[in-house]
């Protein structure tokens, strides 16, 4: 029989995430604005969208993010499944300890600190300087942010898997690229999804 949450604990979970949305909602509440002010509400407008949609700049900063959001979450999410894989595989457990705290970094590590020793590291290795900081080492960079929290969130569906289903299908005649796709991928799909939802917010 399931137990029932206790009403304290949902009201719990509900005044965490009426905090943590709240400023959201009030942000966008106020970005419909039609006058400047931050703290008086003076009446529902668009004015402000048509000025930020009449702003080129703006504009190409919006395209060019969302550009490098979804790329960054593709990219994360496929390097962070096959390291997930070739992690949770591993038989040596000091390489594997090794590997995933050096996974860990970035996520331990200030934003700003990793992003000034990227752009050392790209400005000392490019030839062409104009490309420093070009979509392809922003790519890099965010790729970096985001592949430890796909890892970390494929790692442990992979143990939570019973992998003699997957033996299973190996000793039925399934090739192990076909069995991990047929029979791995369905039962971790849901730390995949979450990984590259965290990519694509980050």
């Amino acid at each position: 029989m399931k137990k029932k949450t206790p009403f304290i604990s949902k009201l719990y979970v509900a005044l965490i995430f009426l905090f943590l949305y709240a400023p959201i909602a009030v942000m966008m509440l106020f970005s419909l604005n039609s006058t400047s002010s931050t703290y008086i509400f003076s009446g529902f407008s668009t004015h402000w969208y048509n000025e930020m949609f009449k702003d080129t700049v703006a504009v190409q900063a919006l395209k060019n993010t969302v550009l490098l959001a979804v790329c960054t979450a593709l990219v994360s999410t496929v390097l962070g499944v096959l390291a997930a894989v070739g992690l949770f595989n591993s038989k040596s457990k000091l390489y594997k300890s090794a590997m995933m705290t050096t996974t860990n970094i970035p996520m331990m590590n200030p934003e700003i600190v990793t992003g000034i020793a990227m752009m050392l590291l790209f400005a000392g290795s490019l030839v062409n300087k104009s490309d420093i900081l070009g979509f392809w080492t922003l790519l890099i960079a965010h790729v970096t942010f985001a592949l430890p929290y796909v890892i970390l969130n494929v790692i442990p569906k992979l143990k939570q898997f019973d992998m003699h289903v997957y033996e299973a299908a190996l000793d039925l005649g399934c090739k192990p690229i076909k069995a991990f796709f047929k029979v791995v991928m369905p039962e971790i799909l849901s730390g995949i999804i979450t990984g590259c939802v965290m990519s694509f917010t980050l």
